[in-house]
C-alpha cells in the first residue's frame, strides 16, 4: 500500500488512540442507556455542527455505539409508523432499502466483471495479432466467423493474422518468430506501464489484491478513499491492463475490491447506510461475496468465502442478503456471457469419470504439495515485500513493474504454456482429451482400434507419445517459472490477484502427477494396486481431475480456505462427483501449511502493513492479566481524567490540547478515582465550541458539570456547562485481574476500541485495541512497534 503516504500522515506517537468520531444525531448509546435527555439549558449537540458524524482517517469505529444508534433509529421509525400512513410507508421503504441496495450492487458488479472479462480476453490476444474482420474481435471470436477453420486447427484462420504477418507478410520462419516475440514483449511492457502509471497518478489504493485491506475495513478500521469512486475507476481499468500484460497475477482478488467499491459508493444513496459505519460493513460483507461470485461464477462459494475468510461481523440477515446479491451478480454476468460458452467461467469440465479409493493417496500427496508450496510462498513473498519496503526498491515502483513485466514476457513467450493467460492455462490443464483434440497434452499414441472408449464415451488410457512428453517437459519448466515469478509479482503497485497464479501452480503439478498415474495404470494394470478396478482398455485415470485437485490444494495452502474453497471449485468446474477428493486435498493442504505457520497470505500482509486487526482465528495462549497490558505503566505519567465537577472549561480545554487521546474517563474526584463514565474527545471539543457560540456567559472560568444535578455555585460565578448528555455512563470495564484471553475475546466479539480497568470501582488504567495487538506481537517475539495504525 502507498506506504510513504501513510507513514507521513501518521506519526506513531500520535496513534495511541486517535479520535474516533461518531454520528451525533442523538447521543448514541449514552442517552438511551442513562435515560437523561439533553439539558435544555445547554444542548451542544441538538444542532450538530458540520463534520460531526464522521470518523477520521485510519481510526477504528465503535461497533457498540453504531449498533446502538441503529437500534435507536429503528425504534423511532417503528414508533412513528403507527401514527400516520406516510410514516408507515417510510418504515416499509426503510426495511426494503437493504434489498434494493443488494440488487444494485449485484447488477453493477456483474456488469463491471463482464466488461473486465471481455476486455482482458481481447487485450491478451492483441499481444499475438489482430483480426482483419474487425480489430474488436478476439482470436476465438474472429475464427468463429471463418468458414476455413478446421476442428484440428481451430486457432488458425485467415481472418486472424499475427504481428509478423501484418508487418512482414510472413507467418513462418525465424524472422517471423522474432518479430512476434518482440511485439509480445512490447505490448506486455506497454500494458504494464499504463497500469502502474495510472495507479500512481490517480489512485494509489488501486494496487494489490485489496483483500487484506478489506478484511481490515470490515473489522472496523477506516481507510478513506480505499473504496472510493477514483479507486473503482482506476482499479477497473488497470486490472484489465495488468492481466493482459501477461504478469503472473489474476483478477479474482481485485474483483472483490471492485465489488466493495461499488457497494460503498451505492451506500451513499441510502441514509441508513451512509450514516452508520456498522451497517455499511454489513453491505461490504455481502459485496465481498458478490466479488467472488462474479470472479468464479460461484455464488454459493462467494457467500461462504465472505463468511469464512473476509467478514468480521456476519449476522444471519447479512447471509441472506449476500446470497441474494451474489445471485443477482451471477445472473447479470450470465446475461453478458463474456466467454461465449453460456457458462459463468472459462474452465468448465465435461468429464464425469468416477474416481477410485486408491486415488486418495495421490490426492493427499497433492494436498501435501499444496501445503508446502503455500507455506513457502507466504514466507518468500513476505520477505520480498519487506525488502521492497525497507530498501530503495520501494522507491521505484514503475521501474520494478517494467523489469518484472519484461522478465516475465522474455521467459514466458518461448513456452506455449506460460505464454497463454492463467485462465487459459488452467482451462487447458483441466481439460480431458477427446479423439479430435489437437492439444499437445493429448499427444498419446493412437490405439489400433479408435473405437475403444471408456465410460461416458471418454477415451481409454493410452501410452504417452512424443507430443505428450514434450508437453510434460514444458509443463515442468512452466511450474518452476510460475512458482518463482509469482513470488515477486504479488504485491507490486498494480492490481494483482493470487487465486489464478496459485491455481495454475497446483494445476500444473496435478496434471503432471495425473499423467504419471495414468501411465502407471496403463503399464501395470495387473498389479495389486490397479487389479480389480482398472482393466486393460478402460479409462481409469483422469489427469484433468488431478489438475483440479492440485489447483484447490495450492490455493488452500496459500489462503488457508477450506469449506468455501471446495464449494468454489465444484461450482467453478461443475464436478460435483469430485467433492471428496477436493475436501481431502484441501484439508491436507491446510494442515501441512499450518504446521509451518498459522497465517494465510492475507493475514501475513495485514501484519506486514501494521493494520490493527484482531484475527478471530488466532488463539491467545498466554497467562497475562489486564493489569500487565493496561496503560499507564509503572513509570508512566498518571492517566488523564476528567472529574464530574470542579473543573473549569479552561482546564478541560487545556487537558484536551496537551494530550492526544481519543477520550477521557470521568471520575468522581481526583482523590477517589471512582469511575463515573467516559467522554470522547471529539464530543468535548464540539460541545464546548458550540456552547461558547450559543449560550451566553460560557467562559473559560465556567464550571464543567457531568452530574445529574447542578451543584451550588457562588452568586457571581458564570453559568456552568452541563455535559452529562455526552457522557457514556456504561463504559466497558474489566478488573485488573481479568485474564487477557477473556479481554481479547471481549474486544473481538464486541468490536471495542478501548476498555477501562478498575479495582473495587476505582479507575486504574485503560486498554486499547493497539495495546492488545502490541502485547500479542511481543508475546510472539515480533516487533510491537510494527502495529502502526489504530
Amino acid at each position: 500500500m502507498h506506504w510513504e503516504f501513510w507513514t507521513k500522515k501518521l506519526d506513531e506517537e500520535d496513534l495511541i488512540e486517535n479520535g474516533v468520531y461518531e454520528e451525533s444525531n442523538g447521543t448514541s448509546r449514552t442517552a438511551g442507556m442513562n435515560g437523561n435527555g439533553p439539558s435544555r439549558l445547554v444542548d451542544p449537540l441538538e444542532d450538530p455542527l458540520p463534520g460531526v458524524g464522521t470518523y477520521e482517517d485510519f481510526n477504528t469505529i465503535d461497533w457498540v455505539r453504531e449498533k446502538s444508534k441503529d437500534r435507536d433509529r429503528h425504534r423511532e421509525i417503528t414508533n412513528k409508523s403507527r401514527q400516520s400512513t406516510v410514516a408507515l410507508l417510510h418504515s416499509i421503504s426503510d426495511a426494503f432499502s437493504g434489498w434494493l441496495l443488494m440488487l444494485l450492487v449485484g447488477l453493477m458488479s456483474g456488469a463491471l466483471a463482464g466488461g473486465i472479462d471481455i476486455s482482458a480476453h481481447w487485450m491478451t490476444d492483441v499481444k499475438g495479432g489482430l483480426c482483419l474482420r474487425g480489430f474488436w474481435f478476439n482470436h476465438e471470436h474472429c475464427c468463429w466467423l471463418s468458414n476455413e477453420t478446421t476442428f484440428q486447427e481451430r486457432d488458425r484462420c485467415p481472418q486472424w493474422q499475427s504481428w509478423a504477418e501484418l508487418i512482414t507478410g510472413k507467418s513462418e520462419g525465424p524472422f517471423a518468430y522474432i518479430m512476434n516475440y518482440l511485439m509480445y514483449i512490447f505490448w506486455a511492457l506497454m500494458f504494464s506501464f499504463l497500469a502502474v502509471i495510472l495507479v500512481r497518478a490517480f489512485a494509489p489504493y488501486a494496487c494489490g489484491s485489496g483483500i487484506p485491506e478489506i478484511k481490515t475495513i470490515l473489522s472496523g478500521f477506516i481507510i478513506r478513499g480505499y473504496l472510493g469512486k477514483w479507486t473503482l475507476i482506476i482499479k477497473t481499468i488497470t486490472l484489465v491492463l495488468a492481466v493482459s500484460s501477461g504478469l503472473s497475477l489474476g483478477k479474482e482478488g481485485p474483483l472483490v475490491h471492485v465489488a466493495c467499491c461499488c457497494a460503498n459508493i451505492l451506500c451513499h444513496l441510502f441514509t441508513k447506510y451512509r450514516k452508520n459505519e456498522a451497517k455499511r460493513r454489513e453491505v461490504l460483507s455481502a459485496a465481498a461475496a458478490v466479488g467472488v461470485s462474479v470472479a468464479f461464477g460461484a455464488p454459493i462459494g462467494g457467500v461462504l468465502f465472505s463468511l469464512e475468510e473476509v467478514s468480521y461481523y456476519f449476522p444471519l440477515k447479512t447471509l441472506w442478503r449476500s446470497f441474494f446479491a451474489a445471485l443477482v451478480a451471477a445472473f447479470t454476468l450470465r446475461s453478458i456471457n463474456p466467454f461465449g460458452n453460456s457458462r459463468l467461467v472459462l474452465f468448465y469440465v465435461e468429464f464425469h469419470t468416477p474416481w477410485h479409493l486408491v486415488e486418495l493417496a495421490p490426492f493427499i500427496l497433492l494436498g501435501i504439495f499444496g501445503g508446502l508450496w503455500g507455506a513457502l510462498f507466504i514466507k518468500a513473498n513476505i520477505a520480498w515485500c519487506r525488502l521492497r519496503k525497507t530498501t530503495c526498491l520501494g522507491h521505484y515502483p514503475v521501474i520494478e513493474v517494467l523489469v518484472v513485466a519484461a522478465l516475465t514476457a522474455l521467459l514466458a513467450y518461448p513456452n506455449s504454456y506460460t505464454r497463454m493467460s492463467g485462465s487459459e492455462l488452467i482451462s487447458e490443464l483441466f481439460n480431458d482429451c477427446s479423439l479430435l483434440d489437437s492439444s499437445q497434452l493429448c499427444g498419446y499414441k493412437q490405439p489400433a482400434n479408435t473405437s475403444d472408449t471408456g465410460v461416458d464415451n471418454s477415451l481409454a488410457d493410452r501410452p504417452a507419445g512424443p507430443g505428450l512428453y514434450t508437453a510434460l517437459w514444458q509443463l515442468a519448466l512452466a511450474l518452476v517459472f510460475k512458482m518463482m515469478i509469482t513470488v515477486i509479482t504479488f504485491g507490486m503497485k498494480v492490481p494483482s490477484g493470487l487465486f489464478i497464479p496459485s491455481m495454475a501452480v497446483g494445476a500444473i503439478a496435478g496434471r503432471l502427477l495425473g499423467v504419471g498415474m495414468e501411465q502407471l495404470a496403463y503399464y501395470n494394470h495387473d498389479s495389486v494396486i490397479f487389479k480389480g478396478w482398472c482393466s486393460q482398455g478402460a479409462d481409469c485415470i483422469t489427469p484433468g481431475l488431478y489438475a483440479m485437485v492440485g489447483a484447490a490444494a495450492c490455493l488452500g495452502g496459500v489462503t488457508r480456505m477450506t469449506v468455501s474453497l471446495v464449494v468454489i471449485m465444484f461450482e467453478l468446474t461443475g464436478g460435483l462427483e469430485y467433492i471428496v477428493p477436493l475436501m481431502a486435498a484441501t484439508m491436507t493442504s491446510k494442515w501441512v501449511a499450518d504446521a509451518f505457520g498459522r497465517e494465510g497470505i492475507y493475514e501475513a500482509h495485514i501484519r506486514l502493513n501494521g493494520y490493527p486487526f484482531l484475527e478471530p482465528k488466532e488463539e491467545f495462549e498466554h497467562s497475562s492479566l489486564a493489569v500487565d497490558v493496561m496503560r499507564p505503566r509503572r513509570m508512566d505519567p498518571a492517566l488523564a481524567v476528567l472529574t464530574q465537577e470542579g473543573m473549569t472549561v479552561g482546564e478541560v480545554e487545556s487537558l484536551v490540547e496537551s494530550t492526544h487521546f481519543s477520550g477521557f474517563p470521568v471520575v468522581v474526584s481526583s482523590e477517589s478515582q471512582r469511575l463515573v463514565g467516559f467522554v470522547l474527545r471529539r464530543d468535548l471539543l464540539i460541545s464546548i465550541d458550540n456552547a461558547r457560540k450559543r449560550q451566553d456567559g460560557i467562559v473559560s472560568a465556567s464550571q464543567v458539570v457531568f452530574t445529574e444535578h447542578t451543584p451550588l455555585l457562588p452568586p457571581d460565578a458564570p453559568p456552568p456547562l452541563r455535559l452529562r448528555c455526552i457522557m457514556d455512563l456504561s463504559p466497558f470495564t474489566v478488573t485488573d485481574h481479568t485474564p487477557m484471553d477473556i479481554t481479547v475475546d471481549i474486544f473481538r466479539k464486541l468490536g471495542l476500541r478501548q476498555c477501562l480497568v478498575t479495582h473495587n470501582g476505582r479507575l486504574l488504567g485503560i486498554i486499547t485495541k493497539k495495546d492488545i495487538l502490541k502485547h500479542m506481537a511481543q508475546m510472539a517475539n515480533r516487533d510491537p512497534d510494527s502495529i502502526l495504525f489504530n
